[in-house]
């Protein structure tokens, strides 16, 4: 398998089709149309040139690396791809859309993959035809650098689809963990309900926003705090992945804390937005409260 497919142009799909393009593999990269698939490879291009700046890659090596991502406006060279990954918005009636559409292209020996950060594996599964070649990778932003990819085998997924997945994620240069298919897997699992939390501890007033990133970064020896994380990850992501878990397990605990619907309602989202709980207009982020 040296050709694999990225659905999703965004940041998570770009990052996923730069990594795998930067080991020497072929990507056949689509989004909704061939504009904005060109449009993210442009941006995949403005990140190669700031690693060639920083001698962290050579001149040949990104124009290598940039001429293996093929931006294609619809599915049907994909099935070329021995491994088709979505990598679309964390809301499941889009990625069920883009399976529908993927299954029609996906060879006979290929597998598809899901990069969705919470959402069950085996329920998505369902809505393929081959449930036994579907898996979930969870990677993590910003690919090219985070070391870690989640792989989530559903209940039909075969020990092939999770040992290609495996091998896959490895030949990334990538640290795999195993995850049991349950919303949110490892990581988001723990890591979400801290966020959200943070959120809470801030509309209760019990501190600054500089203080509680300051006590968390500082008291639990994170490289950033919460909020500061937050407004990274995305205020709309963070809101839908605490969605899924509160409504598949049904437990109370993770409801999403009313100051981070009011921030979505506003449209201050993070870093991407530029304003979340801090301020990315200027030189340097501020908090917004």
């Amino acid at each position: 398998m040296r050709t694999v497919g990225v659905i999703g142009a965004g940041q998570m799909g770009s990052g996923i089709a730069q990594t795998a393009a930067q080991h020497g593999y072929r990507v056949l990269f689509t989004d909704i149309d061939l504009a904005v698939a060109e449009k993210g490879k442009a941006g995949i291009a403005r990140a190669l040139d700031r690693l060639v700046s920083r001698d962290k890659l050579s001149a040949a090596e990104a124009g290598a690396t940039l001429a293996r991502i093929v931006p294609i406006g619809d599915y049907a060279p994909m099935t070329e791809a021995g491994l088709i990954i979505e990598a679309a918005t964390e809301r499941e009636e889009i990625k069920h859309k883009i399976f529908e559409q993927a299954v029609k292209v996906l060879n006979a020996d290929a597998v598809l993959a899901s990069n969705t950060s919470s959402i069950p594996i085996t329920r998505m599964a369902a809505h393929t035809p081959d449930p036994s070649r579907f898996i979930g990778m969870h990677f993590f932003n910003p690919v090219p650098v985070m070391g870690l990819i989640e792989v989530i085998p559903g209940l039909p997924t075969s020990a092939e689809t999770t040992a290609r997945a495996r091998a896959f994620a490895e030949s990334l240069g990538k640290e795999v963990v195993l995850a049991g298919d349950e919303p949110g897997f490892i990581v988001n699992r723990i890591l979400v309900p801290m966020l959200n939390e943070a959120i809470f501890v801030l509309g209760a007033g019990m501190g600054s926003i500089e203080d509680i990133d300051k006590g968390c970064s500082i008291g639990l020896n994170h490289p950033m705090g919460p909020l500061t994380l937050a407004d990274f990850v995305g205020l709309d992501t963070l809101f839908e992945i605490i969605k899924v878990l509160y409504a598949t397990t049904g437990d109370s605990k993770y409801r999403p804390a009313p100051l981070l619907v009011k921030y979505v309602e506003a449209g201050w989202i993070g870093r991407k937005a530029g304003r979340g709980f801090y301020d990315y207009t200027g030189e340097k982020p501020v908090p917004t409260r």
